[in-house]
């Protein structure tokens, strides 16, 4: 996984954005309990996955290597609009 970073360009984030990632999941449990933080992680983890594809744009991976990234940007997205 270190590798990829230092490929992506951004080794000096891995940290933060694994710390990110993991917020970004527990707000989305909270959610069931509490809406709007759902959706405020939800929102916030679509952007992260929106940055990780122009990150996989810039950097001219493929579409298959992109996809992961975009399915899960399109997922978010969904999460944050239609389920709360």
């Amino acid at each position: 996984m270190r590798d990829e970073y230092e490929r992506y360009g951004i080794d000096q984030l891995r940290g933060l954005i694994g710390v990110l990632q993991i917020l970004g999941a527990a707000g989305l449990v909270v959610g069931f309990y509490m809406p709007w933080i759902g959706q405020f992680s939800a929102v916030g983890l679509a952007a992260m996955m929106l940055c990780g594809v122009g990150v996989r744009i810039k950097i001219k991976d493929t579409i298959v290597q992109t996809i992961p990234a975009f399915a899960y940007m399109v997922l978010n997205g969904y999460i944050a609009l239609a389920c709360y």
